[in-house]
């Protein structure tokens, strides 16, 4: 007989016979609980992830004629941001100006077409030209306040509506 490091005769260990595993109800329910974890977290840990720039600008601005109109977009930088993250964009229509914001989920929406969400500023402005269609032009904006005045500065002359 031969002595095994146990101590135990070698042969004459418990012999297990394959496909009798056991496994105890709480083993069973530790692996459904981590899987039921992983599907829970993942939409979570897939929303914290930026979003990807894979059709948008490059550099930060764009110039391309998209169905026949001339859209051109630049972003501004914003005092105390670095990067693209904290800028504004100038975006343009066939000279015309465009407003864009940004929406809290980092989505992009035009003044033209504000029921949709964008992913970048490029989708945004692609989206206001097919909304417009082919014979629209965006309106010039006057500059300054509405009305002309100078709030707060020129109050004095005629008030009140005029018939």
């Amino acid at each position: 007989m031969v002595v095994g490091a146990g101590g135990v005769a070698v042969g004459a260990e418990q012999q297990v016979a394959v496909g009798t595993v056991r496994v105890s109800r709480r083993e069973v329910a530790r692996g459904l609980l981590a899987a039921a974890a992983a599907v829970a977290l993942a939409p979570v840990v897939a929303a914290s992830r930026p979003l990807p720039m894979s059709d948008g600008p490059v550099g930060g601005s764009f110039d391309e004629t998209y169905r026949g109109r001339r859209i051109q977009g630049v972003v501004i930088p914003v005092a105390g941001h670095r990067g693209l993250v904290g800028g504004d964009w100038q975006v343009t229509i066939d000279g015309r100006p465009l407003h864009l914001m940004r929406r809290a989920d980092g989505t992009w929406l035009s003044m033209v077409d504000h029921y949709s969400s964008y992913r970048t500023p490029l989708e945004a402005t692609r989206a206001a030209v097919d909304e417009m269609g082919p014979g629209q032009r965006l309106r010039e904006l006057a500059p300054g306040p509405a009305g002309g005045g100078r709030m707060g500065h020129d109050m004095g002359g005629q008030h009140g509506v005029r018939a």
